[in-house]
């Protein structure tokens, strides 16, 4: 193997895609895959690729400082692509905490022993550090979310990752160490946990139980289709230049509202339902605090310098997410009950 690569979260959402693109894109490499099967962890994400040649996964804790260097002894990885995170606002505001200690100390644990292995030997190292848009705060009715923006995060989840994103660059500065930052729009699509919006409006749906909107429903995000922002991490991976930062996203701006009137009207369609049946069932409920207005990004700075733009519009990538959503039922069931926890048990302790 050429190289030997860290993936952190690996068998989350947007890892698990990242996982399997590195995994079969780079034969000659060695993908180290470390989550710590979270509620958001799921191995079953990567049945396709675990018996790959070039395919290994830990489990393990980035908060485990003696973990963490033992592991970067045992492999000494060449490069880091770093998406561990809590990442649901919601739990932030329950749990603050626990969002300093993933997002903030355990990106330093990372840092540290990056550091400690290739310290002046930085020739084809690389660090990169995966982020969220919601660090640059809210926006008003225009504009967008550049690299210069400002940061101006309102949530605990939001506050964790700028402080991580500072601690990246700071050790770029000091320390020389070579590292890419990247700043996501909402991501989207197949394997997500249903606890964000898409999904939990599918299974839903599916359910027959209400669809949860915040406030007035009126709030915009953003949404960038999961297998578009593997591949982005891929350009930003291998052709982006140290110690700068890409913004990710996938021009597709939506309000709450507008969005889930669109997945009740796909699902009615795909499901056989008379139009208007699944609209029946959305709630609005008391907005969350510090709910950010709206967020919009600027991805022209990808597309210009690395060739990147999204493949697809949201409608088609929605309608792609349904499709994967009901032909992977028992995907959904086993990760709504639980289950998906035995996976790991009879696979790796079995």
């Amino acid at each position: 193997m050429s190289k030997t690569i860290l993936i952190t979260g690996g068998a989350g959402f947007i890892g698990s895609h990242v996982v399997r693109r590195f995994v079969n894109q780079y034969p000659q490499y060695k993908i180290v895959n470390l989550d710590a099967l979270t509620y958001a962890g799921n191995l079953e994400n990567l049945k396709d690729v675990e018996s790959a040649d070039n395919y290994e996964f830990v489990h393990g804790d980035i908060t485990d400082a003696d973990f963490i260097q033992k592991l970067f002894e045992k492999y000494k990885f060449d490069g880091v692509v770093h998406l561990a995170a809590e990442s649901h606002v919601d739990r932030s505001i329950t749990d603050p905490l626990a969002f300093a200690k993933t997002n903030i100390l355990g990106t330093m644990n990372l840092l540290n022993e990056f550091k400690a292995l290739w310290q002046d030997k930085w020739e084809g190292k690389r660090f990169y550090h995966v982020s969220t848009d919601e660090v640059y705060g809210t926006l008003g009715e225009t504009g967008l979310f550049t690299e210069e923006t400002s940061y101006d995060p309102n949530s605990p989840y939001s506050a964790s990752k700028a402080s991580s994103d500072h601690f990246v660059r700071a050790y770029g500065e000091t320390y020389g160490l070579p590292y890419v930052i990247s700043n996501c729009s909402n991501n989207y699509g197949p394997n997500h946990f249903p606890e964000k919006l898409i999904p939990l409006c599918i299974n839903n749906i599916l359910n027959k139980k209400p669809l949860p909107i915040y406030g007035d429903g009126k709030f915009t995000r953003d949404w960038l289709y999961v297998i578009d922002h593997a591949i982005a991490i891929d350009k930003v991976y291998h052709e982006g230049v140290n110690h700068e930062t890409y913004n990710i996203g996938g021009y597709n701006e939506w309000k709450n509202i507008d969005l889930v009137k669109e997945l009740c009207k796909q699902m009615d369609e795909k499901l056989g339902n008379e139009a208007g049946t699944s609209e029946q069932l959305i709630t609005f409920v008391k907005d969350r605090p510090g709910h950010d207005l709206r967020y919009a990004i600027d991805s022209s700075k990808i597309t210009r310098e690395l060739g990147w733009k999204p493949s697809v519009t949201f409608p088609e990538g929605l309608s792609a997410t349904i499709d994967w959503y009901l032909n992977n039922e028992e995907w959904l069931n086993n990760v709504t009950s639980g289950d998906y926890m035995d996976y790991y048990e009879k696979r790796y302790n079995g």
